[in-house]
């Protein structure tokens, strides 16, 4: 049997690459006894997977039970599944078959597995492992042939970090996990489901078919569906009985769909028009490109600040190499050692020149570099009648930087 005609035969609607690989994976999967382990949000159709790998099965004339593990009472949960003796607790006045004994020879599916307490998650371990299990009020160890197929809308790994969940039954359930994907991930396909199912409740309330407009169809596609095929199928059935055009425009379809942040897909993919193709990876890539362009702006305006003797020297110096590879300019590095030299002592390695007129320079005079600082500040002051803005200008340092060398060397304006 090949993939249509699994389609077929259990009404698989949709034709996505994830879904298709999920059939295909429970097609394979069917043949063998492997315990199958299926994941999906509620309403994607985890029972109808069950399904298909009981009957594409070697036990697919044997019986097939799904039981919701959450439906189960807590107090007999394990009466429900192994069954009790006679006496075994109030109430228990009859001995009871439980489901694993039931279903011998054929499939149990276990839906919400993750609901199960500590102590039924022990139980299944051992029946999962040898077969065996104990009625509820027994001593007496007894044989069950069962596949079991389990499923979850959960998170099972967080579970078993959060001591929820035997990480060694989780182990032994998800040996070939099984992967259902959202409505959300096969948008391609919701259209066409939503055409099934108004046909259908057409058909069995009696009302006129339903025609989409294009903007109803974005619509659908762009909405979250937290609900599923489930939900769909709701809104669907609504529609063809509620609605008297034949008709459906997006304004219509909307009044059907719950309104909130939680259910509608992120603003700029759901007002994007007809004709675009923003996915959620194009969102992305925008947001990049914006935060990219707002950092250039930023590298623009601190090389700005840089240039124009606006920082503060010190600052350059004990963070040079911070800036240089910020700005990732070619240029960044000279120009912080270029304000680094105004302002601070030079360390780098001595040189020797040899001075051939000895007469350009008075062997009296002091040479000192913090002397001719000084001397240069004092006429630069004087200059400009003791204005620091001006007298920074002059040196070509920053106002800041000549209030500190004033400072340095105790020059009174």
């Amino acid at each position: 049997m090949n993939l249509q005609q699994v389609k077929q035969r259990f009404g698989i609607i949709g034709n996505s690459a994830k879904l298709n690989y999920a059939l295909e994976t429970a097609m394979r999967v069917a043949p063998t006894e492997l315990a199958v382990y299926i994941q999906g949000e509620s309403g994607v159709g985890k029972e109808s997977f069950s399904k298909i790998i009981h009957q594409l099965s070697a036990r697919k004339h044997g019986p097939f039970i799904a039981i919701n593990c959450g439906a189960l009472p807590e107090g007999t949960i394990n009466s429900e599944l192994f069954g009790h003796e006679k006496g075994a607790f109030t109430g228990a006045v009859d001995t009871r078959k439980g489901y694993f004994e039931t279903v011998n020879g054929g499939t149990l599916f276990l839906d919400e597995i993750g609901e199960l307490p500590l102590e039924t998650q022990s139980r299944l371990l051992r029946l999962l492992e040898n077969g065996e299990f104990i009625r509820v009020g027994s001593s007496k160890v007894m044989k069950t042939d069962v596949r079991i197929i389990t499923a979850t809308n959960k998170e099972l790994t967080g579970m078993v970090e959060a001591g929820k969940f035997r990480e060694d039954l989780y182990y032994r359930l998800s040996t070939l996990p099984i992967k259902v994907p959202p409505l959300r991930e096969r948008p391609g396909d919701i259209v066409l489901l939503f055409k099934k199912f108004a046909f259908d409740a057409s058909e069995k309330y009696r009302t006129h078919e339903l025609e989409l407009t294009p903007d109803a169809e974005n619509v659908l596609m762009n909405f979250r569906w937290p609900g599923n095929i489930r939900q769909l199928k709701n809104v669907a059935e609504q529609v063809a009985v509620l609605e008297h055009s034949d008709l459906l425009d997006a304004e219509t379809m909307r009044k059907y769909l719950p309104s909130g942040s939680n259910n509608t897909l992120p603003a700029l993919y759901q007002e994007a028009k007809s004709d675009s193709s923003f996915s959620e990876r194009d969102i992305f890539y925008k947001v990049l490109i914006d935060l990219k362009s707002d950092v250039s702006e930023l590298k623009k305006i601190v090389l700005g600040l840089i240039q124009n003797s606006q920082v503060d020297a010190d600052f350059i110096e004990d963070n040079k190499s911070t800036i240089a590879r910020v700005l990732n300019e070619s240029n960044s590095e000279e120009l912080v050692i270029s304000h680094a030299e105004q302002d601070d002592d030079d360390h780098e390695e001595e040189h020797h020149y040899v001075i051939e007129d000895r007469d350009t320079v008075g062997l009296d005079e002091n040479l000192s570099i913090e002397a001719k600082e000084e001397e240069l500040i004092k006429k630069a002051l004087l200059k400009n009648n003791g204005r620091r803005k001006k007298a920074a200008q002059d040196l070509g340092i920053s106002e800041r930087t000549l209030y500190r060398k004033i400072k340095q060397y105790g020059i009174e304006d």
